[in-house]
């Protein structure tokens, strides 16, 4: 799918694709946006930067050298952007190429920063005046929609420490599989703030020509910055929830086990005086007294009962 975009009066707009003649649109637009694209659109863009357009695997590429550079085509950023599936935040590369006449992102799924910043453009709510100002102010909305996702994670974060610190019954196995889908969520938007903060670097080293967006990178680094003492913060809530969760575990089996350790003790005396009266000796005084019966029952019950009152009274139970 290939979305077309043009600057109009110093905002993005959108160009119909009804028309047959791809080539001329892609010619004319100034943001194209590829998701999945087709073998005509790919082959369109190839020939519009003359070069091959980058596979996934080399989106997915870590060295910093794989992921910003400059070549004839224009500069290369390939980003991470933050996305959800099957209720889970999950990462995706988009891989951004820069020309002084027009943006081409290049993706392989549907993200919520384009989806917010198609709906925008339609309404005409996406001030821009030049492909690398649009760039830039995508990195922008991306660093605000992280922002809203640690929000979120912090909301849950309370949540939970409700559940493990205050509510009495609560369920301590969902509580850790809560704060689990924190941390990996967490994580991942801390791995999204770092990737941003190397683009920007080497955005600023490219756009000297441009210093409102220098000063625009610059503000998104010191957002950056507070979001990452952030992610931190919200590591070490996490983990002292986590360690707070496994210690109540621990002490509800520790009493779990007690209750069995003294249950073992309690009817060990009553098991031994059954055990001396069930052997098979000849000659065994009670054996012929009429209310031997009886006298056994007794001296059982009471050789159990005796040390439950002694740990009462020690204060064990």
């Amino acid at each position: 799918m290939l979305k077309l975009f043009r600057f109009e009066q110093g905002f993005i707009g959108e160009i119909s694709t009804d028309e047959q003649d791809l080539s001329h649109l892609v010619s004319q637009a100034q943001w194209l946006d590829a998701q999945e694209p087709e073998e005509i659109e790919r082959q369109a863009l190839q020939n519009l930067i003359r070069l091959d357009l980058p596979e996934l695997d080399e989106m997915e590429e870590i060295e910093a050298s794989a992921r910003y550079f400059v070549d004839q085509a224009g500069i290369h950023v390939h980003s991470l952007f933050l996305t959800q599936s099957e209720g889970r935040h999950v990462t995706s590369s988009v891989a951004c190429i820069l020309q002084p006449a027009r943006l081409i992102t290049i993706r392989d799924t549907e993200l919520p920063d384009f989806r917010l910043l198609r709906m925008r453009a339609r309404r005409g709510q996406v001030e821009s005046h030049s492909p690398a100002e649009l760039l830039v102010t995508l990195l922008e909305q991306k660093v605000e929609n992280l922002a809203d996702n640690l929000e979120d994670i912090h909301r849950n974060l309370e949540k939970t420490s409700y559940l493990v610190l205050e509510e009495e019954g609560s369920d301590l196995e969902e509580a850790i599989a809560q704060l689990a889908k924190s941390e990996d969520s967490n994580g991942k938007i801390r791995l999204c703030l770092m990737d941003t903060q190397r683009a920007i670097s080497f955005l600023l080293r490219h756009l000297r020509d441009y210093p409102d967006l220098q000063e625009s990178c610059r503000e998104i680094m010191r957002d950056i910055e507070t979001l990452m003492s952030h992610t931190t913060f919200l590591f070490d809530k996490i983990n002292f929830l986590m360690d707070s969760t496994q210690g109540f575990i621990n002490i509800e089996q520790n009493q779990i086990i007690k209750i069995f350790s003294i249950a073992a003790v309690v009817f060990l005396p009553p098991t031994l005086v059954a055990s001396m009266y069930g052997m098979n000796f000849q000659h065994m005084p009670e054996l012929q007294w009429l209310l031997g019966y009886p006298w056994a029952l007794g001296l059982m019950i009471l050789s159990g009962i005796t040390p439950y009152l002694f740990f009462k009274y020690k204060g064990w139970l």
